[in-house]
């Protein structure tokens, strides 16, 4: 375990967030170059979440031994922090926040993670294969409450609607779940896979969080902030030091510590994940408020991820690999 100094706290940030921070300024860098286009983003991220990111997930769990793995309590815990800020940011859309359109957006903007794609580039520096495996089993059970969540608020507010059939079978057929539900069940069972797939699955998964990264920083938006400034900030404030501390208020208060403290606190200092957006554009809503928030908490949660790991490990035992 890293002693909790500031040369710790320096290490942290150059060893776990420093790539991260990289390879999202390279991905804006080549989009500004014009190197990669609106079209190879979105080429590219529907790549990333239907194949690479599944891929990822079913790799990692696969081979894991479930018995050290599959921390039901901190999964609760995640599931009660999300429901917790979700009430909490439902409540408050609904007081203050005039426009019809936006109170859905802004509360799930405030509650759904990228666990994905910076979520998992964080624990996968952090702690390594085993401790990517943990956080792969914790983001898919989170996944499933997230699309729960987002379709309810989205279609609370807006005319367009969805079923529950629908939201049953959205749920049952995403990608990531599928991918994780995969890897357990190949894990608990025990199921041998020949060489050739294990090797050519390996490779293949490689691609997921450098590709990942480098669109979410081709996708970041800066141009059109303009009147959601307020909205925005009241959404950022929510995601990366409301969530999170939830979040890590209860670990404590459950006595979760170590790495899978560390894991849940890297997953709930994750901007707004990008899903968030596509989930907007479905059903409907202010899809330019749902792409600030993401630009936005993607910036502000770099820098707060280390503040937020200072202060974490004056007050508990925060371990890295």
């Amino acid at each position: 375990m890293i002693e909790t100094n500031t040369q710790s706290v320096g290490n942290f940030a150059i060893e776990v967030i420093g790539p991260v921070v990289l390879l999202i300024a390279f991905g804006y860098f080549l989009y500004k170059r014009k190197v990669i286009t609106d079209s190879f983003v979105n080429d590219a991220s529907s790549l990333i979440f239907y194949y690479a990111l599944p891929t990822l997930l079913f790799v990692n769990i696969s081979s894991a031994d479930l018995s050290t793995l599959l921390d039901i309590k901190s999964i609760a815990i995640g599931t009660s922090a999300t429901l917790i800020v979700f009430i909490i940011s439902i409540i408050f859309a609904s007081s203050f926040v005039n426009e019809k359109e936006n109170k859905g957006v802004l509360t799930q903007g405030i509650f759904r993670a990228n666990m994905g794609v910076i979520g998992l580039a964080f624990c996968a520096k952090a702690y390594g294969s085993e401790g990517l495996a943990q956080a792969a089993i914790y983001m898919g059970c989170l996944t499933i409450v997230y699309n729960a969540l987002s379709v309810f608020v989205l279609n609370l507010y807006h005319e367009k609607s969805t079923n529950v059939l629908s939201i049953l079978l959205n749920i049952a057929t995403n990608p990531i779940i599928l991918g994780t539900v995969m890897g357990l069940l190949f894990a608990f069972f025990k199921i041998p896979m020949p060489g050739i797939a294990e090797t050519t699955l390996g490779y293949f998964s490689q691609i997921t969080l450098p590709l990942a990264l480098i669109c979410s920083g081709a996708a970041l938006r800066f141009s059109a902030l303009g009147e959601l400034w307020k909205l925005v900030s009241i959404g950022v404030i929510g995601k990366c030091v409301i969530y999170p501390t939830v979040a890590v208020t209860l670990a404590i208060s459950f006595n979760v510590d170590g790495v899978m403290l560390g894991i849940l606190y890297l997953m709930s200092m994750s901007p707004t994940a990008a899903a968030s957006y596509i989930m907007v554009k479905k059903i409907g809503g202010n899809h330019l408020l749902a792409a600030q928030l993401i630009a936005i908490s993607t910036i502000v949660s770099l820098p707060m991820t280390i503040v937020g790991f200072y202060l974490l490990s004056k007050m508990a035992d925060l371990s890295l690999y």
